[in-house]
């Protein structure tokens, strides 16, 4: 059994196949469930009623950093009517995407570090595991996470330093491996820290660059990851499967 544990095909502002299809093809190349993430409110609540539409699909609720203008009361609001209504939801299995990203001109960090913090006494509070997106930022990460206390959780598409890898092992954390390992030269996680990703409909493996990823393409990225740690791909399948269901449960 193969799991995607991060993609956004519920999204129709960036993801243009028809989800019949999709799904499909994810069963077809032995995908047998998928998690769609969330990142600001109302795409959460998107991500939430197609996950409840179709049984192999999960949800998280998640506030992208580049997401967030800064308006403290509407965030304040948002998080209120998640926290009586949306976060209640069946199918729920984690909160993310949520980080720092300082990658782009014109960030803003003191907005980013507020949003973070926020969403995370959430995480903290419901005792849920986080999809952690970090860029450019892990100096400023680690105190604050530091500053929580999470269950296990996941950098996701994790492609930073050696240093950062081990830090976040030490950490107990879990890391997204995805198209980028098919491609790019990246540090790599013990496998029993692994856990697979698309992020459909970006980061596309070989042999498909150029092309919308999907689900299904979690099949290639096993793969890889068969190569790359010198195992059968039904033991790259068992052990990040087992991998998916201490942190997400499903």
């Amino acid at each position: 059994m193969l799991i995607d544990t991060h993609c956004h095909i519920h999204d129709k502002g960036c993801f243009e196949l028809p989800p019949d299809e999709t799904l499909a093809h994810m069963h077809e190349n032995g995908v047998d469930k998928c998690i769609v993430i969330g990142t600001d409110p109302l795409d959460s609540v998107v991500a939430r009623n197609f996950a409840l539409q179709h049984a192999e699909v999960w949800w998280t609720y998640g506030y992208h950093p580049n997401d967030y203008d800064g308006n403290k009361a509407k965030l304040e609001s948002d998080l209120k009517l998640a926290k009586s209504d949306t976060l209640k939801s069946e199918k729920l299995v984690a909160i993310g995407e949520i980080g720092l990203d300082y990658h782009f001109d014109g960030y803003r960090r003191d907005w980013q570090i507020y949003l973070l913090e926020n969403i995370l006494q959430i995480a903290q509070d419901m005792q849920l595991p986080v999809s952690f997106h970090i860029r450019d930022a892990f100096d400023d990460f680690w105190p604050i996470f530091d500053n929580f206390h999470l269950v296990p959780s996941v950098l996701h598409s994790f492609s930073d330093s050696e240093e950062n890898l081990e830090r976040g092992i030490r950490k107990g954390l879990y890391f997204g491996v995805n198209g980028l390992s098919t491609f790019a030269q990246i540090p790599h996680p013990p496998l029993e820290r692994v856990i697979l990703e698309t992020d459909a409909p970006y980061l596309t493996p070989k042999p498909f660059r150029g092309t919308i990823n999907m689900p299904g393409y979690i099949k290639n990225i096993a793969e890889w990851a068969a190569g790359h740690y010198n195992l059968d791909f039904n033991e790259i399948a068992k052990v990040t499967s087992a991998n998916v269901n201490k942190l997400f449960k499903i």
